[in-house]
């Protein structure tokens, strides 16, 4: 780990070639300058140059850097030997909160706007309508690895495998249709069928069967683990698709 003991002295070996400019030797050179060193950068210009570098270090990466003669390593454990990240740290909730945090903030500039206000009720709907559609966003990017996981806990998806692929497709038709409060008698239906069966799923997979599973939730490449985040994305579901066509009939 990190001694400010070291010296203020960095040697740094990157890629820099005419087709080539590797981002994570910037992104090395930048951090040590920020933790106050001085570097020594030796850019590796030609292919041969760098395959002759990696063999003599015994090394299959670059950058490389060493710091008071040891060597640290690639951009990734540069980070980790400044305490930046935790190795053993295997889960992230930074899209989660990216995801409802920008939704939030979208919620309260749209009700701003439209009427001058943002505590209105039309900005709670935003928000659950917009979160539904970044998550659905998150799912799209790559539906098969979604359905891969989804298939992990979804009580329909294990009986029926296409319902996988056709969730996201749902929870952004809803979505969308929400934050434009059109065709509500379509958007509702699917809300809070997709809703009801995902916090079943959910509920049964983490608090009965007390399984540990990644949460499909953002995508199929998620860290987040199942749980309160995937639960709370289907409640809201299910809570908007009831409360959008009855706001509706009592004319609120």
């Amino acid at each position: 780990m990190y001694d400010a003991a070291q010296s203020d002295k960095a040697i740094l070996y990157r890629m820099v070639m005419p087709d080539h400019l590797c981002p994570f030797g910037l992104k090395s050179k930048d951090l040590l300058r920020r933790e106050g060193y001085e570097v020594e950068d030796h850019p590796l210009t030609t292919r041969e140059e760098t395959d002759a570098f990696m063999e003599r270090h015994g090394v299959e990466t670059t950058p490389q850097t060493w710091i008071g003669g040891e060597r640290i390593g690639g951009y990734d454990e540069l980070r980790v030997h400044f305490g930046k990240d935790d190795p053993d740290q295997d889960t992230s909730y930074r899209p989660v909160i990216a995801i409802f945090g920008v939704a939030f903030l979208m919620a309260l500039g749209l009700s701003w706007f439209a009427f001058g206000s943002v505590l209105t009720l039309r900005a709670a709907e935003w928000f659950i309508a917009i979160a539904m559609c970044f998550l659905a966003v998150q799912k799209l990017q790559d539906v098969e690895s979604f359905s891969t996981m989804f298939l992990n806990y979804d009580l329909l998806a294990r009986r029926w495998v296409p319902y996988g692929y056709l969730y996201p497709y749902g929870e952004a038709l809803a979505g969308i249709l929400m934050v434009a409060g059109a065709l509500i008698w379509i958007a509702a239906p699917v809300a809070v069928f997709i809703g009801a069966v995902g916090a079943v799923s959910v509920f049964k997979a983490v608090y009965v069967d007390k399984r540990e599973l990644k949460c499909a939730c953002v995508g199929g490449d998620s860290n987040v683990p199942l749980g309160f985040v995937s639960l709370t994305e289907n409640v809201m579901m299910l809570v908007m698709g009831v409360w959008m066509p009855l706001r509706l009939w009592m004319g609120w």
